[in-house]
């Protein structure tokens, strides 16, 4: 499956963006999606994770409260809906699929699939 992250862009400190990911190839319903960042310099982060079947979420805690997991699998689609948005939330975002049951999920390596990267800019 191919995924293919956007939404992102330049927005100011306490701002919002929905960023999106469409996958194609296959169907995204088989796997648990996820969003990781990676911010100049820093190692890749996880940000959100989010069931098969949208029951089970996890966050990192700097955006509980803040940020939003959710998909479509009719639309094939995974969102990431940010608001109140600080200048540390400034990384490039990645979507990534872990195949049901494997790895941990929050673990960049458990994920066999990544989308490129959308990059989000927060000014203070």
């Amino acid at each position: 499956v191919q995924l293919q992250a956007s939404g992102g862009g330049l927005v100011q400190a306490g701002g919002s963006l929905r960023l999106s990911c469409a996958a194609s190839g296959g169907t995204l319903s088989s796997y648990n999606m996820a969003w990781f960042r990676q911010a100049p310099g820093k190692e890749r982060e996880f940000v959100a994770a989010i069931s098969r079947s949208a029951i089970t979420i996890y966050y990192v805690d700097s955006v509980k409260g803040r940020f939003a997991i959710s998909r479509d699998n009719a639309k094939n689609t995974v969102y990431l809906q940010m608001n109140s948005l600080k200048p540390e939330d400034t990384a490039v975002y990645y979507c990534a699929a872990r195949t049901y049951n494997s790895g941990i999920y929050y673990l960049p390596q458990s994920y066999v699939h990544w989308g490129q990267g959308t990059l989000v800019t927060v000014s203070s």
